[in-house]
Order: structure tokens, then sequence, then C-alpha cells
């Protein structure tokens, strides 16, 4: 990893309050799909401020939530106190041999080293468990939402999805799924959103400023934002799932 794109992976402590308000959860159905029947010890790896640890935490599960930035295991312990909550990198985490059933990973693979993180990963995973990678991407075909784009640039996970994501082995088994669904949101949380995003975060003052004036004109002039007091943001979801022998 290039030292800026490092830079970018660990820069969203600064706006973890936003992260938390603008960015979308997980459909069920995707978070379903990615977990193994019988699963009961799940990691959150890469877990930020908890968008998919709640989602596992919901589905009764003992969930420990891994992530290299403080600021952002400090939102999520704030919402889920009773959830393990350790610093870590998917490089080295910091967890026993053979202790959960599956490792999740939600919007972050594409910030990791794979050579380093797929042996951490199998050291953790218990035999036949299975790693799930899952990412939200803005589905920008129509409206609006491809104004947004246009305005905010192209999102971090598109390289790693359009290259198609790779897992080695010792994994087998590997099985992509997608969900089309929409994410309901204010305006202020879409402001929220752009601010959250590495890109933004770690420009220079001048260019966040012009990013998120508009997108704040955007929201005023777009005949299907204007007055809006709700926002319906479509998403498509990807998902990958191996299996460990």
């Amino acid at each position: 990893m290039t030292r800026s794109r490092q830079d970018r992976s660990l820069s969203f402590g600064s706006q973890a309050a936003a992260y938390e308000r603008g960015r979308p959860s997980y459909p069920p159905e995707a978070i379903d799909w990615l977990l193994p029947a019988g699963a009961r010890d799940v990691l959150d790896l890469g877990a930020g401020t908890g968008k998919l640890t709640t989602r596992l935490v919901e589905r009764g599960l003992d969930v420990v939530a891994v992530d290299p930035i403080a600021e952002m295991l400090e939102v999520l312990r704030a919402a889920l106190p009773d959830t393990p909550a350790l610093l870590g990198t998917a490089e080295q985490i910091p967890l026993p041999d053979n202790s959960v059933d599956a490792v999740l990973v939600a919007q972050a693979w594409h910030w990791f080293d794979p050579d380093r993180a797929i042996p951490e990963v199998v050291r953790v995973l218990r035999p036949g468990g299975r790693l799930g990678l899952i990412w939200n991407t803005r589905d920008e075909r129509l409206g609006w939402v491809k104004e947004l784009g246009r305005i905010i640039g192209r999102e971090d996970a598109r390289d790693a999805l359009d290259g198609g994501v790779a897992l080695p082995e010792p994994f087998s088994d590997i099985e992509h799924f997608s969900v089309e669904w929409t994410n309901y949101l204010t305006p202020q949380a879409l402001i929220d959103l752009v601010a959250s995003r590495s890109y933004c975060i770690t420009s220079p003052a001048e260019v966040r400023t012009r990013t998120l004036e508009q997108v704040r004109e955007l929201l005023a002039t777009h005949p299907a934002l204007a007055n809006a007091t709700g926002l319906a943001l479509p998403y498509i979801t990807v998902s990958v799932r191996a299996t460990l022998p």
C-alpha cells in the first residue's frame, strides 16, 4: 500500500461522527448470505463505527469488533458497550488462533494488504470457517445519484470490485452475491456521507469546502431533491464469501 493510500485508509477518525451519521447499514439478506450456518463467534474486521457490528449483535451473535482507528471505536463502544472493541489491523489481528467461526469485513477489504491479512484471517478462523466481504456502492446509473458521482468522484472500493475480488488458497468455494436496495436519509446525512469519504477528508481544505458546497447546491437545485426533507439513495451491495477447509 502506498503511503498516500495508507494515510487515506487511516483518515476516518477525524470524521467518525459524520461517518456514523451518513453511512448506510447493510441489507439483511446480504448479511444472512455471508454468515455460515451455526456461526456463533464472529469477528467484524475493520469495524469502523459499527455499522455491520450492530446488525450482527442484533442477531444474538458473539461479536468482536477490531479497527485500527481509536476514534471510530469510541463511537462503536458508545452504541455497543457490551461488545468487545479492540484496536488492531487485518495484518495483526488481536485474537487467539482458531477463535471465530466467521470473519466479516464491511467496506474495508480494499484497504488491507491481502498478502499479510489472509494468513491472519486463516489463523483466527476455525476449520470450516467463513470469510465474508461486503461493500455498499452507490447505484449511479440514473438521476441525481449520477450527478452526485460527478461531484464526489469514484468510490474507493470500485477498483477492487471492478478488477474482481480474488481470495487465494486455502480458501475455496468462492461465491458472489449482489443486492439492489434503497437507503433513506436526510439532506444533512448526505452531506455527512460525502464529508466522511477518505478522499474528501484528505483533500486540501479548499477542495473539501468546494466539494461540500457543490453537494449543497445539488440538494438545493436538482428537481428530485429541492425542498425534500428525505432522500432515497439507491445502492448495489456486493458480497463475496469463501470457506476455509
